[in-house]
């Protein structure tokens, strides 16, 4: 493929969001090392970065995509670059586009698991726990990243205590390997030839919901 084509065809790459802390204390020694190896995964593996474009752990995963040459896009919860800087302190290095959603972080949070291809969770808190249940909610595939901090039990402790397992959550505490599982993945789902993106609870709940997937 030549340089012009490859550069034509960025949209055909799969979008993958790394959801994590912004504060970081709790995340244990060497979370940055692991986060940034992660992002430099994402890139290698052919894949486009997809953060919440805040500080911590999704911008030291950008960090690692960058250092590998990959593309890492940000969704802001502000609606200009002024209020992302100056209101709620978010950086601009290290992303080649900031989409400013100026939804706040909730709304933030639901474009930018709806938009991605797949979520991979690092170290996180309570808004990294909310974008898990949305996209898990939404039937995304996730990678769940073990590693020296609790985020990973703790959504263990949720899927078994809410009484909900599903084997499009995957654990792994190798992020090379965990990339390359969510996008085989990705990548059989995507040969049976599915429909785009609809609210499940209409396919759930719609009469007659064993006939063929509305398209």
């Amino acid at each position: 493929m030549s340089f012009f084509s490859a550069k034509r065809h960025n949209h055909l790459q799969y979008k993958i969001c790394v959801s994590g802390a912004a504060q970081t204390g709790h995340c244990g020694e060497g979370a940055m090392e692991e986060a940034k190896k992660l992002g430099r995964e994402i890139a290698k593996q052919g894949a486009i970065l997809v953060t919440g474009a805040t500080t911590g752990f999704p911008l030291w995963t950008a960090i690692g995509a960058k250092e590998a040459g990959g593309i890492s896009v940000g969704l802001s919860p502000a609606s200009i670059e002024r209020e992302h800087v100056e209101v709620y302190g978010l950086p601009l290095d290290y992303m080649d586009l900031i989409i400013y959603t100026g939804s706040g972080y909730s709304g933030r949070n639901l474009l930018l698991t709806r938009s991605s291809d797949a979520v991979i969770i690092g170290c996180g808190r309570v808004g990294t726990i909310n974008e898990f249940t949305i996209a898990f909610e939404d039937g995304k595939y996730l990678g769940i990243l073990e590693g020296p901090w609790l985020t990973d039990e703790i959504i263990k402790d949720i899927m078994v205590k809410g009484h909900r397992q599903s084997d499009r959550v995957i654990f792994d505490s190798d992020s090379k390997r965990l990339v390359s599982r969510i996008l085989a993945s990705l990548e059989k789902e995507k040969a049976k030839g599915y429909r785009f993106y609809s609210n499940p609870d209409y396919n759930r709940l719609r009469p007659g919901k064993d006939s063929e997937p509305i398209l």
